[in-house]
């Protein structure tokens, strides 16, 4: 048999091309480091010459650094990658780690505790994205480990916030200049054990804390307050899982009250939940914005892209995402971030 060819080394391509060694690591690993043609030039010798890149479980060995980030989801990995919003802070993570050559790793806070640590520790940082179904989770991984919260806060470390509350008190504002004889409140998760329905005396409400829901919830009461309503007297209900399988049931509940019953304005804490309420009220005939009107949170694609179209508060997922990557690769201040919001006028609550 005839014997191997020798693998050709970082060292042999930098000579073969006359650059640094430096220069062929940032071709692979720090693409911003580098002019576009001289990188083009550096990848198409490397594979014609059969250089795959530098290898990095040597790389990690000998720095103690795999360039690797995860991000810790709240949710199961399905849900988020089909959720929207998720999918695009995501989307802006991503886009950031692949500009510094990093590489994405995804972790669901829904497994067994038993299993995330195993695939957390080859983790240079973490990103955790929404508050855990169980905290042990956070205190598993590696506490030397740099991390960044996004969406809830963990005590010492820097969080990406957006404007929840000040947010949900202009939508409100604008959804009360149009009278409300019986507003509603539908909320994300705000319950400390499981409901999904009308949220009774007998539940209490997560902390401030823990939720971005009660600073949301806290912007519509300061509304309702100004208005001269009593927030205790406006009912509430509480989703537990932003689809429309788990929406649907609560809403259709909502709907079929009877007419002097059923509210004639919902201030909605996601747009899933607005749009499977405009769907479900537009099969019984009920009439947007005429015998209800609704407003959302999030200002996703798809309710925009419909008629009627949502008033709805706008979060930019996409620069959420890429400012938490900023903060775990040390390219912004590790401190806290407060992204703002826009007010989009639709015609489901003009």
């Amino acid at each position: 048999m005839r014997p191997a060819p020798p693998r050709i080394t970082l060292k042999d391509l930098a000579r073969e091309l006359g650059v640094s060694t430096a220069s062929i690591s940032n071709a692979f690993n720090r693409p911003d480091q580098l002019s576009p043609r001289l990188r083009e030039r550096i990848l198409s010798e490397a594979e014609r010459l059969g250089y795959s890149g530098p290898d990095a479980k040597a790389r990690s060995l000998r720095t103690g650094r795999s360039r690797i980030i995860a991000v810790v989801l709240a949710e199961t990995l399905t849900y988020s990658l089909n959720d929207a919003v998720a999918s695009e802070l995501l989307a802006g993570v991503a886009e950031v780690l692949d500009a510094h050559g990093h590489t994405l790793l995804l972790l669901s806070g829904r497994q067994h505790v038993s299993q995330v640590p195993g695939s957390a520790n080859i983790a240079d940082g973490f990103i955790v994205y929404g508050l855990m179904p169980s905290l042990k989770v956070l205190s598993d991984l590696p506490a030397h480990r740099p991390m960044v919260a996004v969406d809830f806060d963990i005590a010492g470390r820097p969080s990406v916030h957006i404007d929840n509350e000040p947010a949900c008190y202009a939508i409100a504002r604008h959804a009360l200049t149009t009278p409300a004889r019986r507003p509603g409140i539908i909320n994300l998760r705000l319950t400390e054990t499981p409901c999904n329905g009308r949220i009774t005396p007998d539940y209490r409400l997560l902390a401030a804390e823990h939720t971005i829901t009660r600073s949301r919830l806290a912007g519509f009461h300061r509304a309702f307050e100004e208005h001269g309503i009593a927030p205790a007297e406006v009912p509430m209900w509480n989703i537990e899982e932003n689809t429309f399988e788990v929406c649907a049931p609560v809403i259709e509940a909502i709907l079929d009250a009877p007419d002097d019953e059923r509210p004639d304005l919902l201030l909605c804490m996601s747009d899933r939940i607005a749009l499977t309420v405009l769907t479900l009220a537009e099969r019984r005939g009920l009439r947007i914005p005429e015998d209800l009107r609704l407003t959302g949170f999030d200002g996703i694609a798809e309710g925009q892209n419909r008629g009627p179209r949502l008033t709805t508060i706008r979060q930019d997922s996409v620069e959420k995402g890429r400012s938490a990557a900023r903060m775990i690769l040390g390219l912004a201040p590790g401190d806290h971030c407060l992204l703002h919001t826009e007010l989009i006028l639709g015609e489901t609550c003009p």
